[in-house]
């Protein structure tokens, strides 16, 4: 299908990005890599009366660790996560995330703050950032506000908490213990499809190898991304062994939303989630332990 018309700015800095939403309100939408923003236009399931392309605003590409954060512009492209030699050593789910979006093309154009942004449920960052408990950060007309990722999506699908007058423009991440470790695994038809269904999982340990903190996120069963909150409860203070990793995975399906379509009936996904769930925790507990 073929877009709708819209008028289309070009924003120069943050500022310009805000005073120019607050001007249009619910009738501009941002424009960043597009990835998420072309599908919705082209299936006119979006019909912005004006795009704000903000891809000039340099400002908003950058990876860099301080504060015990790591702190990602949200115009960082999806390569330049995949390429970084500190996302590679030190944040190794989000090379994992970034590596399976769509192909190196896409992954080119194609930001992280977008890929959060637009609260698709199909979208791989959702339920990375669930597990990791970040953050983002969005900026209005008077103020920045910090966001924690948990109040971020909202119970309607392709919605977040961000304002009409709000950007994203930074999404921050606790920085990893020395006993710490995540993975993301998803299913696909084909390379480079949405997911039939995925699921990212961190964990923290103690010495004396309990698990202090749990994350799992899921993508693509449900109307909005999940945060598995049962099966992340169930981990707590629990060794990271067989069965409380089966335990958490088979809480981890129970907690997924899937609807049957043509990548597959609802239960099909669900048990996916289960076998994916385990996958994750299996090597986000061997990345804890220091192996890959």
């Amino acid at each position: 299908m073929i877009p709708g018309s819209f008028d289309y700015v070009v924003a120069n800095s943050v500022s310009d990005a805000v005073s120019l939403l607050q001007q249009h309100g619910d009738e501009a939408k941002i424009l960043a890599g597009g990835q998420s923003l072309i599908p919705l236009l082209r299936f006119r399931l979006a019909a912005p009366s004006i795009l704000v392309d903000i891809n000039r605003i340099a400002d908003l590409e950058y990876i860099q660790e301080t504060d015990n954060t790591l702190h990602i512009g949200a115009l960082t492209r999806e390569a330049e996560l995949e390429n970084s030699d500190l996302i590679r050593e030190r944040y190794p789910i989000l090379l994992d995330t970034s590596s399976l979006i769509a192909d190196p093309v896409v992954r080119n154009w194609a930001t992280v703050g977008g890929n959060l942004a637009h609260a698709d449920p199909g979208n791989n960052h959702p339920a990375t950032m669930l597990a990791l408990g970040a953050s983002v950060v969005a900026v209005g007309p008077d103020a920045e506000r910090i966001i924690h990722i948990d109040e971020f999506f909202t119970d309607s699908s392709f919605e977040t908490t961000l304002r009409p007058n709000e950007i994203l423009t930074e999404i921050r991440v606790p920085t990893p213990t020395d006993q710490s470790g995540g993975a993301y695994f998803q299913l696909e038809r084909k390379v480079g499809d949405y997911a039939i269904a995925g699921v990212a999982a961190y964990v923290r340990l103690n010495n004396a190898g309990q698990i202090t903190y749990a994350g799992i996120g899921l993508t693509n069963v449900g109307p909005t991304p999940i945060k598995a909150r049962n099966a992340e409860q169930f981990l707590l203070g629990k060794a990271l062994d067989d069965a409380s990793i089966h335990q958490a995975a088979d809480l981890a399906a129970t907690a997924a939303q899937p609807s049957s379509d043509t990548r597959g009936p609802a239960e099909y996904k669900r048990a996916m989630v289960r076998t994916l769930a385990v996958r994750a925790l299996r090597k986000a507990s061997a990345r804890a332990r220091g192996g890959e």
